[in-house]
């Protein structure tokens, strides 16, 4: 496995168990950025900020865990891409509304660009709107 691929696989882990950034900026660049066009994410702009807001995600849904689909590497582009589905139902406090007990089954995607060994941005693709309908906020 190269090593960009392994670094990846760690970072995706750590921000996807909600380690937060202290648990994923080993892997990437200080300032690295980020991307993603859904409205939920719309203020988001680091990866650092992603890695909080998905650490803070586990408040109201602490059960939330993902199911990997595919990883790959495309060493000429120096990028690795996950698609995955997270899980979760929102049984703690912290969300827009009271727990519901609703649960989310939402595909989504990671390509993470690398520079120099660590990630230098990543792209999310999901659509927020079917997640937050399922959890019974929208």
């Amino acid at each position: 496995m190269s090593a960009m691929l392994e670094t990846a696989k760690l970072f995706f882990d750590a921000c996807e168990t909600g380690k937060g950034w202290d648990g994923c900026k080993e892997h990437c660049r200080a300032d690295a950025t980020f991307s993603a066009q859904a409205g939920a994410l719309a203020d988001i702009d680091t990866l650092e900020g992603y890695c909080a807001w998905m650490q803070a995600f586990f408040t109201p849904v602490p059960d939330a865990h993902y199911e990997l689909k595919f990883f790959g590497a495309d060493e000429g582009r120096s990028a690795v891409t996950a698609v995955a589905v997270f899980h979760g139902t929102q049984t703690g406090p912290g969300g827009p509304v009271p727990a519901t007990g609703n649960t989310v089954a939402a595909d989504y995607a990671y390509c993470m660009e690398f520079d120099g060994g660590r990630i230098k941005h990543m792209t999310k693709v999901w659509n927020d709107t079917i997640s937050l309908q399922q959890l019974g906020w929208a």
